[in-house]
């Protein structure tokens, strides 16, 4: 054989040897190829039979013969050698070959009869790049719609093989029909499950390494359906007009995992009318029939005039009656002679009776005629009033005789103002003139106020309704008529009285309270002081490099606004602009209102005033909308809008049962008169706005408030208002006759349309000793809810006990800009966004925050908004403007398991500090 010692491998072995007869050698292992895994050679083998020797040649060139190692043994069944051959193929051999196909290696084994070549078998180095050609894609799909998850392995030697993992447990397509994985790795699901939610994975691999791609999120979502409608029911009025409903519910299905909400109303509601029942009543008695053998007759009526119709009660009593026709003469069933005896007795008896009833009307009438003589005897009040309120209580027009001679023409001091009439009191003044003095000593019952408007800027403190930089438009004229009526009282009786006590509302005309700030991107929160009004506007509302200069305004004149029927103003009728602007995210407006809040009882709208100056509804509180969303508390309405106008709430009460809220106050103070001292009630919607109104005209007149205000359930029943001074100190005060009890029409209550009703209490002391004062005031609904006030209070000013107006002053912050302005910090706002505006696969979305946070109808609103979790977040800025109870959110992000991180733990001073740098370097 030629030499394969040296380095010369030129001379080639012959491919035959000419040899004595046998058999070419049969390999019975051939190389296979082979892959070279990091550094680590490779060893091919090959084994033949029979055969003498056996070489490999790799790309053309013989391998040494000192690489070789050779075994060799004899086949038992034919006798003949076998002989197998290894050889190493390192990397560095396989890098340092550069020729047109890959490294290969080849052998040849010899016999005597020639010699047989084996296949070629290739050597490659092995590998696996890191980075996949095309990671799977995250897709939000309909349940039952087609799943297409592409992936592109890494490129690499031997080519990866894919294997797809579902929440890291590996993919067997085997056992689902519904997936398939082989068409070019690609996993395809034909029918999307819910099941099929979860974080997909493509493993690619070889016998190099491992690879993984992006974990890609597939959510199989369902769009909310609504069940069918409930049947109607029954009408809640037992008598009369009333409503109806019928409500569905988006489940079937419920919306899941981000999901569509259902679109449309959830709950119909339809005016129905009950057939009111009738209880019967008896007609006239018929005559009495002829007198019977038994000394009786009879007579009869019947239950017509009307039956009983529609569930009312039948009549109560006999339907026939019998007595004695012969007036005792006639004995019946042979009685005793004294049993007739004893009827005519008992005639005389009733003879007996009816006089003693004629002699207490006679005593009645004379004192009736006492009581008259005296009350003109009094010259205290030097005139003859018929005054039907003082027995009434009511407040009725009032009728002047005409005056005895030598006396001045006076109103009566105890003549009641009108209820309706808000802002009628001015301080005290003293004239001396007599006429004039005893006319002035009950003119603050009837003197309007001056007409104040107030203008708050952002940097000014309003305080009980004063303001130290205010704008006052308009003078007071203290203890005088408007200019209209300024003329001397001594005109008065060459007039018509009745021109002169007149609806003293016509006279007064009411202020504005507004407040104005301007506004950036960043946004901000507009409050009017003391009044429960505010506007937020959230950061991103105004584009940026833009500045707005946005007002809010309560009208404090007379709404224009005119509810129908029993419909009531719930609120101030609120104003916010400027008018012509539009936000790109809904602004939160505030509005307090003065319902006791039941569906069952209330149906609420909020209206908004056109530019032409009418009314229309926006939309019913209980309706499902898109165009804006409304939040009732159980003292405020939260609104989100989109559009800057003119607001008021509009309560239609639905039931006898429905309750107006009203807040009842009482002040004093002091009449000109020494000895006088003047009580003022005053009934008033339960709003901070409403009682701002009236706390700052009673602090221009120096009056004092006696005792914490009261809460009234006021129903829409009908039923009057009563209001009464009791327990007044005997011998030390004395209150004028016929003037401790009045009494409010129900109309005038229910429809006062925002306009506080007043009551006034004059009370005169024995001697100026008296300091002290202790009573009652009693205000209460006939045939509902009653409030006593107990009064204990001393009359000397520096000696009073001072009840504070207002539980929360907001007057040192009519406008807040930038972050100072928001409770929860930008940063923590936008995590939270970012995380539940994510549709995620356990249904943990916006949907649950809303849940959380007690927001649980109109979702739809939500799910058109860019962001629904900052809409969320914005309405409950404006529902804790007050409290900023982060610990509430915070805890409500815990149950949801979205976050553990507790907002409650960031400091005031975290959050203070940036916004107090912020506005220093703005200039603020």
């Amino acid at each position: 054989f030629p030499s394969l010692s040296g380095n010369d491998n030129s001379e080639a072995l012959p491919e035959s040897i000419p040899s004595a007869p046998g058999t070419l050698p049969h390999f019975m292992e051939e190389p296979d190829d082979a892959y070279i895994i990091k550094s680590n050679p490779i060893v091919l083998r090959c084994k033949a039979m029979p055969a003498m020797q056996i070489f490999f040649k790799c790309n053309g060139e013989w391998v040494h013969q000192n690489e070789h190692v050779s075994e060799e043994s004899m086949d038992e069944t034919t006798g003949l050698k076998v002989r197998e051959v290894f050889i190493n193929v390192t990397r560095q051999q396989v890098e340092d070959f550069h020729g047109p196909e890959d490294y290969w290696c080849q052998c040849v084994a010899w016999s005597h009869l020639g010699t047989s070549k084996s296949r070629k078998a290739s050597v490659r180095i092995a590998y696996l790049r890191k980075n996949f050609e095309q990671d799977p894609q995250g897709k939000e799909v309909p349940i039952e719609g087609m799943i297409v998850l592409h992936c592109r392995p890494p490129e690499g030697v031997p080519a990866a093989e894919v294997e797809w993992l579902k929440n890291e447990e590996p993919i067997d397509s085997n056992l689902d029909e519904n997936i398939d994985t082989r068409a070019d790795h690609n996993l395809i699901i034909r029918q999307a499950r819910l099941s099929d939610s979860g974080n997909y994975t493509c493993m690619a691999a070889n016998i190099v390494a491992k690879r993984r791609s992006m974990s890609a999120t597939v959510v199989v979502y369902v769009n909310g359906g609504w069940s069918s409608w409930t049947e109607w029911s029954n009408c809640n009025a037992r008598c009369g007009r009333g409503w109806q409903k019928r409500s569905r519910t988006c489940t079937n299905p419920a919306p899941l995992n981000g999901g569509a909400f259902c679109e449309g109303m959830s709950v119909q509601k339809i005016t129905c009318t009950s057939l009111c029942p009738v209880d019967g009543n008896w007609e006239v008695w018929s005559e009495w029939s002829v007198c019977s053998p038994e000394c009786e007759h009879l007579r009869v009526r019947e239950c017509v005039a009307p039956p009983p119709r529609n569930g009312g009660k039948y009549c109560e009593g006999l339907s026939q009656e019998s007595e004695n026709c012969t007036e005792g003469l006639c004995i019946q069933d042979k009685k005793p002679l004294h049993e007739i005896k004893s009827q005519n007795i008992e005639n005389a008896s009733d003879i007996a009776l009816y006089s003693g009833l004629g002699a207490a009307v006679i005593a009645v009438a004379v004192l009736v005629v006492g009581v008259t003589v005296y009350r003109r005897s009094q010259s205290e009040y030097g005139v003859d009033v018929i005054d039907s309120s003082a027995l009434t209580g009511g407040f009725q027009t009032f009728n002047f005789k005409t005056v005895r001679q030598g006396n001045s023409l006076l109103l009566n001091s105890s003549m009641q103002p009108d209820l309706t009439v808000s802002r009628t009191y001015s301080g005290p003044i003293c004239l001396q003139d007599p006429m004039d003095k005893e006319l002035m000593t009950e003119s603050s019952l009837f003197n309007p106020l001056s007409d104040i408007k107030v203008k708050v800027q952002s940097s000014f403190m309003v305080s009980l309704g004063v303001t130290e930089r205010a704008e006052y438009h308009g003078k007071a004229h203290s203890g005088t008529f408007p200019h209209e009526n300024s003329r001397g009282f001594g005109t008065i009786h060459a007039r018509s009285k009745a021109t002169y006590i007149q609806n003293l509302s016509s006279i007064s005309t009411k202020s504005e309270l507004k407040t104005t700030a301007i506004f950036g991107h960043l946004g901000g929160r507009l409050v009017i002081p003391n009044t429960g009004v505010s506007l937020l506007i959230p950061h991103g509302a105004i584009p940026e490099e833009s500045s707005w200069e946005i007002y809010l305004a309560i009208s404090q004149r007379e709404s224009s606004l005119q509810p129908d029927g029993t419909d009531v103003l719930l609120g101030p009728e609120v104003s916010c602009g400027p008018s012509d602007a539009s936000v790109s995210t809904p602004f939160a407006l505030t509005i307090p209102h003065c319902a006791e809040l039941n569906s069952e009882h209330w149906n609420i709208h909020l209206k908004k005033r056109t530019q032409q100056g009418k009314w229309e509804e926006v939309m019913s509180v209980e309706e499902e909308t898109t165009s804006c969303y409304c939040l009732l508390d159980p003292y405020a309405c939260h609104i989100l809008l989109n559009s800057f106008g003119t607001y008021a709430l509009i309560g239609e009460p639905i039931s006898d049962c429905a309750i107006r809220q009203l807040k009842v106050a009482v002040f004093g103070c002091m009449s000109c008169n020494s000895l006088d001292y003047n009580l003022r009630v005053y009934c008033m919607d339960n709003t901070p706005c409403a009682f701002q109104e009236v706390a700052s005209d009673e602090k221009l007149q120096g009056g004092q408030l006696l005792e914490e205000p009261k809460l009234l359930h006021f129903k829409g029943n009908t039923f009057s208002l009563q209001i009464s001074v009791l327990d007044i100190p005997p011998f030390l005060w004395r209150i004028k006759p016929f003037t401790a009890c009045q009494e409010v029409p129900f109309s005038r209550v229910w429809c006062s349309n925002q306009q506080p009703l007043h009551c006034a209490f004059s009370l005169e002391r024995y001697t100026p000793a008296t300091t002290q004062l202790s009573c009652k005031i009693c205000v209460r609904q006939v045939k509902g809810h009653e409030q006593i006030l107990q009064i204990q209070t001393s009359i000397l000013e520096n000696e009073r006990e001072t009840i504070a107006f207002f539980a929360h002053d907001d007057s040192n912050f009519p406008a807040q800009m930038g972050p100072k302005a928001f409770k929860i910090p930008y940063s923590i706002r936008q995590r939270i966004c970012a995380t539940f505006d994510t549709p995620s696969a356990k249904g943990k979305d916006w949907q649950m925050l809303a849940q959380k946070n007690s927001i649980n109808r109109n979702l739809s609103y939500f799910a058109t908004q860019s962001s629904p979790s900052a809409v969320i977040l914005d309405l409950w800025e404006a529902r804790h403007q007050h409290d900023g109870d982060l610990d509430s959110l915070a805890c409500a992000l815990e149950e949801i398991g979205r976050t553990h991180s507790k907002i409650s733990n960031i400091t005031e001073t975290e959050i203070e500090e940036p916004d107090f740098n912020y506005s220093r370097q703005n200039g603020l």
